[in-house]
C-alpha cells in the first residue's frame, strides 16, 4: 500500500519525502491506509533504486537539504499496475478482534463487558473525529473529486457501523 500511495502522491506533483508523509499524518491517511509514517523514506529509497522515482530537484534551508522526488514513467506503469491490483483486492476486513472477543464474552463479569465495550467505543468515536479532521486537511491541500467524497463517506460510515454495534452490546448488557 505504501508504494501506490507515494507513487499516486508523486503523480500529483514532485514532493519531498517529509512532505508526502506529514500529507499522509495531516489527513489522517496514514491511518486507513495502513502506512507507517517512517515507510515513506524506505519506500523512496528503494523505488528510486527500481527506478520508478528520482531525484527532481534537491531544495537547501541553511544546513539542510532534501531531495524533491518525481514519477518516472516505468514508476507510472508501476502505479497503474498497483491501483488495478488495489482495486481487485477485497475490500471487506473484518473486525476479528471485537468478533473473536466476543465468542467467548461470557467469561468476563457485566461490568468489564460493558467497560470494556465503553473503552472500544470512545477509541473509534475519537478515530471517526479524526477521520472526519482529515478530510478538511485534504480539501485544504488538494481539489477533493467526487470519488474521494465518496470513499471518506465511507470510511466515515465503517465506523459509524461499528460504534452502532457497540452501542447496541452495551445496551444489550446493561439490560441483562
Amino acid at each position: 500500500m505504501t508504494r501506490l500511495m507515494v507513487l499516486g502522491l508523486l503523480k500529483t506533483k514532485p514532493m519531498s519525502g517529509y512532505e508526502i508523509q506529514q500529507l499522509l499524518i495531516k489527513s489522517q491517511a496514514d491511518s486507513w491506509a495502513g502506512i507507517l509514517p517512517g515507510s515513506i523514506y524506505h519506500a523512496l529509497k528503494k523505488m528510486q533504486t527500481e527506478g520508478l522515482v528520482e531525484i527532481n530537484s534537491i531544495e537547501k534551508t541553511g544546513n539542510r537539504s532534501k531531495a524533491i522526488y518525481k514519477i518516472t514513467t516505468d514508476g507510472e506503469m508501476e502505479f497503474v499496475k498497483l491501483l488495478v491490483e488495489s482495486l481487485q483486492v477485497s475490500s471487506v476486513h473484518l473486525p476479528s478482534n471485537l468478533y473473536t472477543g466476543l465468542s467467548f464474552i461470557q467469561h468476563l463479569s457485566k461490568d468489564e463487558i460493558i467497560q470494556s465495550l465503553q473503552g472500544q467505543q470512545a477509541i473509534l468515536e475519537e478515530q471517526l473525529e479524526k477521520q472526519r479532521s482529515g478530510i478538511e486537511i485534504k480539501r485544504n491541500h488538494m481539489p477533493m473529486d467526487d470519488v474521494t467524497e465518496l470513499l471518506f463517506q465511507n470510511v466515515f460510515r465503517q465506523y459509524e457501523l461499528q460504534i452502532d454495534l457497540l452501542k447496541n452490546l452495551i445496551r444489550y448488557y446493561n439490560n441483562i
